[in-house]
């Protein structure tokens, strides 16, 4: 079994979030009974098996677990997921209203009608267990019709109320006082169930923007395949047609329209290896603003540091640095929930090191410690200028990536 420490840490951040505000809503109907036992005051003797009391309690103990049912499945369905809220709304509401009427039925037995401080125990009960019953509805109904399940309610358990003998003045303050409670307590569920909601629409839409990123990437290079390489093959079919054509006739001239499309085709090889050679290329500098436009979009501080020493760095050593980089960003984006992040560039020992740290990384291993793809290539990269990538240990919650060129002579 996890603990609930490793638990959290393997959450993202809108699960966590989701953590916090459901069991920010759980606590409203957990409040009941606590409430109940308070209003009772001296008059807790559970021994009285006829009590209004104890019967309270029970139904107060009752009306939590449902309340608790109810809040899950009405926050479920207000994420869109798959839930069967009707159902224990209407269980809730149910015995809302049936619990109102035991414990108002009991009461003029237990001498507790008219102005006795049994009379505001009760009356304090009734709001409780109505609330019970509101809260979850206002999270998954419109402010209209969450109004006419609570007026609905409260006239259902009138009549017990009169027939309890409270009268119709202290049955109309009892309306007045639900209409006070049940909207705030409305209004506070609806808005821990809105910014759950909002959070999760707020990591989908980063994630979004990652998948456009990369489509936008995409897209350029196809524009860029297609303006080099359209013309071209248009071209060169054109002047094969025309070949075959003058081939067939015995013309010679099919011979040079052959000798132009072998040329169109060296030059289109050239412009392709031109168009990939600038696709490949990182700058360094270029790498570095761009990362810290993205992370800072993401709600990273990243704090960059290339020194002096970085414009005097062969053009080879920067573009595979800047690569490093580029790869370090994606990685911080999808496989952490960072708050920071540190470029740091120096030279030592003949060497240029690249060092790149976050925070916010799962407690689970990281995902591109060893076998990854990314760190795999830049790892060939760096090899291919006699350089390195190591992640060294540090400490928990945080990973730290070192990329090491040696420099000419």
């Amino acid at each position: 079994m996890r603990s609930p420490r490793n638990s959290w840490a393997d959450m993202s951040k809108p699960q966590r979030t989701e953590l916090y505000f459901r069991w920010s809503l759980y606590s409203l109907p957990l409040l009941v009974l606590p409430v109940t036992l308070i209003a009772a005051g001296p008059r807790t003797d559970l021994s009285d098996s006829t009590g209004t009391v104890r019967t309270s309690l029970l139904v107060a103990l009752a009306a939590t677990l449902l309340s608790l049912r109810a809040c899950r499945t009405s926050l479920d369905h207000y994420l869109k997921r798959p839930t069967d809220h009707l159902r224990w709304l209407a269980v809730t509401g149910a015995f809302a209203v049936a619990g109102s009427w035991a414990v108002l039925l009991i009461e003029p037995h237990s001498g507790g009608a008219d102005g006795s401080p049994g009379a505001a125990f009760t009356f304090t009960v009734v709001t409780l267990l109505l609330s019970s019953a509101f809260g979850p509805a206002a999270i998954v109904l419109s402010l209209p019709r969450a109004a006419l399940a609570a007026i609905g309610g409260f006239l259902l358990v009138a009549p017990a109320m009169v027939l309890a003998g409270y009268g119709v003045a202290r049955t109309a303050g009892q309306l007045v006082g639900a209409l006070i409670v049940l909207p705030v307590l409305g209004g506070t569920c609806r808005s821990f169930a809105w910014l759950t909601a909002a959070v999760w629409e707020l990591d989908a839409a980063r994630e979004a923007q990652s998948q456009l990123a990369v489509a936008e990437e995409r897209l350029r290079f196809s524009r860029d395949l297609h303006d080099v390489m359209g013309r071209n093959l248009t071209t060169i079919a054109l002047k094969s047609e025309l070949a075959v054509q003058l081939a067939r006739r015995g013309r010679e001239e099919a011979a040079d329209q052959m000798a132009e499309v072998q040329k169109i085709a060296q030059e289109s090889q050239r412009e392709v290896r031109d168009v990939i050679r600038g696709y490949r290329t990182a700058d360094l500098h270029a790498e570095a603003i761009g990362a810290r436009a993205v992370l800072r979009s993401a709600d990273v501080t990243c704090e960059i540091d290339l020194g002096e020493d970085a414009d005097r760095l062969p053009a080879a050593v920067q573009s595979v640095l800047g690569w490093v980089i580029r790869e370090a960003t994606t990685n911080v984006l999808r496989h952490s929930e960072a708050d920071r992040c540190l470029i740091r560039l120096r030279t030592e020992d003949g060497r240029a090191v690249l060092e790149l740290e976050n925070d916010g990384v799962p407690a689970v291993p990281f995902p591109s410690q060893g076998s990854g793809t990314g760190l795999r290539g830049l790892r060939e990269r760096l090899a291919a200028h006699d350089g390195e990538l190591t992640v060294p240990t540090v400490e928990a919650g945080v990973f730290r990536m070192l990329a090491t060129v040696p420099l000419p002579r």
